[in-house]
């Protein structure tokens, strides 16, 4: 709506002013409280309001007098007049003039008030829409409540619910009028439903529920839809419930549930995106939609939505076309659909994940596309504009007679009512800008759903035609391996049997109708995508990912293919993943890139589907978080689930794990992270997991048995502290792919205490629980597999000692009873989930073991001996003298850490730095910063371990083992031996 300083006499000019003088010369004057101004220009516009004050010519006084031509009325005192006026009305007719009356009356206010925003308080469209929702709202619960009690005497009330409150009539709103964005003279889209069986009482006769809200269903639609000389209150629409026009008027929930289960549409996906309740009883309305969820959003990001929505719009567009409704602002190109459907796609695609699109309001759910970046701001904010520009026009539209239309007006009259109505000077000014709008409109419309081969560069049709046809079988069998060939496969005979398999198998052939439309049109496009990524693929073939093509530029397509179509038979049970990679080319380029880098990733997508919503961002993909953002992502993740559903919240713990590891490993494939950093973002990934495990882990207990009583020593007075501490490479910040997690668990409880709860047990009891809990919660395996594999075996005396220690007894065992080998792993140790003061405490005791001094020869001697054991049982023994074992063998990895371990045991009294570290690199520039090793030994070691990391965690995404080429890495191998012997073997 235009500026409203736009709005003045003068731009009354020609016809429109005589017609205008005509009008107000039937008029009686308005009272001296109404603003001159507005009212001629409301009686110029609104054929409306002129006939509607001609007939009540005190009507703009009432309003006035109630404030109602500057703001809405509070829905209270809607609620309130209803009520008062229903309760004078003595039957049926009387009752439906007392409600047309209002309806009247108040629909002249909120014209009113959308035509006059320089004296009232609307700013947009939105808020004349949400205007007339509550109006209908308040209609309809006043209509109802009437007849409930109208009929009572003669068919009775319906049955209690189970907690004894009445049984009512459940209404939902449908399309704009559940989104609260209802126009001017819109029809309501109602949904009846009632709660559960059973049989009315203490009427006249006895009904069944069914019955009962059939009948009254129907009375409500009289009510307010019936004409009569007073018009209508609101056209009542009751075609979106199940089964339309040929279904029951009214069902119960259970019927509900059985019938969207069973038989629901993809259409009525997206009527009920807009469902809420709107009158009866509201409570049980939104237990109901919350049951209906599962139907409505799709757990994993479901773009087979996009393809139903064309469908949509295809017979839309037919019906455009078959009725001439091209200037038609709803329904023609570029028009208010096209904006509601551009937001409802993206509302079905994601909602199941991203909940805060959850919402039936285009206002909050448009708004949302922007904050979650599924849209650019920019693309919102001129959707946004746009479609509140095509909403004032509409409203303006249906000011003119109160009629429900969305047709541009063919009369020169009303058409320079609506210009005037919008502030342009014309209506040429006002058609030039609605072109403009439309053409916009229909842009981002087009690039949200249009046909993924109509967004093909030309160059690429020609090939999609080749690759349709060898997967359709049109092609010879000389024909199919010449196009191979051409392509770079180097088994084109294996290669065309392999697709020959896969579109006879028996999966494909037990596919449903859409799910093989949606093989049929992604596998030619799958089968380019893997020409594609190689080099000798074609002029198809572009160069676009040196970083990863490293990886795979000398290995054929045929392997990536193989791969690729591994992970295709995994999900044709799941076509909706099958949408997702034919509508997105950033999915299958990345798809086909990452399967060509590592065999790993591709077992990785192919056991959990799920993981391929994250090709969808590259930017993410190829970036990993860093720690918090990880904690606010899946802090966010986690909000979206009710804090006592332990299975949901587990099932988005594994999903966010596995996609935060597979952002790690593609960054890793493609260069864009060095060693250290792939190290250190796995090792955040399991600490944020952790820490959220331990939240579960302890709120589900703490509910149960209350919380563990503190002892003297707590940290937290009163409160017991407990804490998860990582070894290994856990500890050490050095996790892999794949690495199972080394813990031990540490609490500071009173040793007799008890837990604060009714159902109280010994702290000893809570903590083993917290801790089985926990291990529990960690290891559970499911369709999407499980968080960590956990190794407790280096607590305090192993598999035979307690599971959980309390810090006391951890302190005597490690000064007491720990052998050499189990202070070596204390040098790898670290807190990383758990109470602070705890953590600090437990640094202080690991320092103050750490930092004993020690007999240097002893030590070495324990060293040595348990570095011989473990070469003696898991080295290659030399089996290949052309290949050792990265970890294992002498000059490996191991021995680099137990040289580390050794000189911090041997070394920690004098060089208390040692003890800051418990990692493997920062140990060894302390070494060399403190002079205890010489610069070029500490060097040689440091280059050693970094390559050996490297290749194990390329060999980790490759799944190759960790025997290597000893030529490769001879050098390093004899560095680290020269190392072991001054330093381990001096004699």
């Amino acid at each position: 709506m235009a500026d409203a300083s736009q709005f003045c006499r003068e731009a009354l000019t020609g016809d429109l002013e005589e017609s205008t003088q005509r009008r107000l010369d039937m008029l009686v004057p308005p009272v001296a409280e109404v603003d001159g101004q507005a009212f001629r220009r409301v009686v110029a516009v609104s054929r409306f309001v002129f006939e509607a004050l001609e007939r009540d010519s005190t009507l703009l006084a009432r309003l006035a007098a109630r404030d109602e031509l500057r703001q809405a009325p509070p829905v209270a005192r809607l609620a309130a007049t209803l009520a008062e006026a229903c309760a004078g009305c003595g039957d049926e007719e009387a009752l439906g003039a007392a409600l047309r009356g209002l309806r009247r009356e108040w629909m002249v206010g909120i014209v009113w008030r959308d035509l006059c925003r320089d004296t009232s308080t609307v700013e947009s469209a939105w808020d004349t829409a949400r205007a007339v929702s509550e109006l209908a709202e308040a209609m309809l619960e006043a209509a109802l409540g009437w007849l409930e009690a109208h009929f009572a005497p003669r068919w009775g009330r319906p049955a209690p619910l189970a907690d004894a409150t009445p049984s009512r009539l459940v209404v939902l709103g449908m399309g704009k009028f559940g989104a609260g964005e209802l126009n001017l003279s819109s029809d309501i889209d109602l949904i009846f439903a009632y709660p559960c069986e059973g049989e009315t009482s203490g009427g006249r006769r006895s009904l069944s529920h069914l019955e009962y809200f059939t009948k009254l269903g129907q009375k409500l639609i009289r009510a307010l839809d019936a004409p009569s000389a007073e018009g209508f209150v609101f056209r009542v629409d009751m075609r979106l419930r199940p089964l339309g026009e040929g279904g029951p008027l009214v069902g119960s929930f259970a019927a509900l549930d059985r019938y969207y289960q069973d038989q629901g549409r993809e259409w009525e996906r997206f009527a009920l995106l807009k469902a809420r309740p709107v009158a009866g009883d509201k409570d049980a309305g939104r237990e109901l939609l919350e049951r209906l969820k599962p139907f409505v959003y799709r757990r994993y990001v479901d773009f087979g939505a996009i393809e139903s929505l064309r469908e949509m719009k295809a017979m839309i567009n037919r019906e455009v076309r078959r009725r001439g409704l091209a200037d038609n602002i709803k329904l023609g190109a570029g028009g208010i659909r096209e904006v509601e459907f551009v937001v409802q796609v993206f509302q079905l695609i994601r909602g199941g994940r991203d909940t805060e699109l959850q919402t039936p309001s285009l206002a909050r759910a448009l708004r949302c596309l922007a904050r979650l970046e599924l849209l650019p701001a920019r693309v919102v904010e001129e959707l946004e504009a746009d479609y509140l520009l095509l909403r004032d026009l509409e409203h303006v539209l249906q000011a003119l007679e109160d009629r429900q239309t969305q047709d541009l007006p063919a009369s020169s009259l009303d058409r320079e009512r609506v210009a005037f109505a919008l502030g342009r000077a014309g209506w040429g000014e006002l058609e030039s800008e609605l072109v403009a709008v439309r053409r916009r409109v229909h842009g981002h419309f087009e690039a949200v759903i249009s046909v993924p081969q109509e967004r093909a560069p030309s160059g690429d049709e020609q090939a999609l035609a080749e690759w349709r046809a060898l997967w359709e079988a049109s092609l010879d069998r000389e024909e199919g391996e010449a196009l191979l060939v051409s392509r770079g496969f180097a088994d084109p005979s294996r290669v065309l049997a392999r697709i020959e398999a896969l579109r006879r198998s028996k999966a494909v052939k037990g596919m449903q109708r859409i799910g093989l439309e949606r093989l049929d049109a992604l596998m030619p496009m799958l089968l380019e995508a893997v020409a594609g990524e190689h080099p000798d693929g074609g002029e198809q073939a572009v160069e676009r990912s040196p970083g990863l093509r490293r990886h795979y530029f000398d290995q054929p397509p045929d392997i990536a293919l193989e791969r690729v179509l591994g992970l295709i038979e995994s999900v044709l049970r799941r076509t909706a993943y099958l949408s997702l990679l034919r509508e997105s080319e950033a999915a299958r380029v990345h798809l086909v890139r990452l399967c060509a880098a590592s065999p790993w990733i591709a077992e990785q997508l192919t056991r959990h589907p799920v993981l391929l919503d994250e090709l969808l961002t590259p930017a993410t993909l190829y970036s990993p978080a860093d720690r918090e953002r990880l904690r606010a992502e899946l802090d966010q993740t986690l909000a979206r689930i009710p804090e006592d559903d332990d299975e949901a919240q587990l099932e988005a713990l594994r999903v966010f794990k596995h996609a935060q590891v597979l952002s790690v490993a593609a960054s890793d494939l493609a260069g864009a992270r060095t060693l250290m950093n792939v190290s250190d973002y796995l090792t955040f990934i399991a600490e944020v997991v952790l820490e959220r495990v331990l939240a579960m882990a302890w709120r589900g207990l703490v509910a149960r048995y209350g919380e563990p009583q503190g002892g003297e020593s707590s940290c937290e007075e009163g409160r017991a502290g407990f804490i998860i501490v990582g070894y290994g490479k856990l500890g050490g910040i050095e996790l892999g792919y794949g690495s199972d997690l080394d813990l031990v668990f540490i609490h500071d409880a009173a040793p007799q205490g008890t837990t604060s709860g009714p159902r109280a047990i010994d702290n000893g009891v809570f903590f083993t629980r917290l801790g089985q809990r926990i291990i529990h919660l960690l290891t559970a395996v499911t369709a999407n597999g499980m968080l960590f594999d956990v190794d407790m075996r280096l607590r305090p005396s192993g598999n035979a000692g307690l599971l959980v220690s309390s810090l006391e007894a951890f302190a005597d065992y490690q000064h007491r009873h720990a052998w050499t080998w189990e202070h070596q792993a204390l040098v790898r140790a670290r807190a990383v989930a758990g109470s602070t003061l705890l953590r600090q405490r437990f640094e202080s005791l690991r320092r103050e073991v750490l930092g004993k001094p020690r007999d240097r020869e002893r030590l070495r001697e324990d060293v040595v001996t348990m570095r011989a054991k473990m070469r003696e049982h898991l080295g290659s023994g030399g089996r290949d003298p052309e290949r050792f074992d990265l970890k294992h063998d002498p000059g490996g990895l191991v021995d680099i850490e137990f040289l580390d371990q050794f000189a911090v045991l041997a070394l920690g009294a004098e060089v208390p730095a040692l003890l800051d570290y418990s990692d493997n690199v920062r140990i060894l520039e302390t070494l060399e910063i403190s002079r205890q090793l010489p610069i070029e030994h500490a060097g040689a070691l440091r280059n050693a371990y970094l390559a050996y990391r490297d290749i194990g965690h390329l060999n980790a995404l490759a799944k190759r083992d960790s025997m290597v080429s000893v030529s490769e890495f001879s050098a390093h191998r004899q560095a680290v031996i020269e190392c072991w012997r001054a330093w381990m073997e001096p004699k």
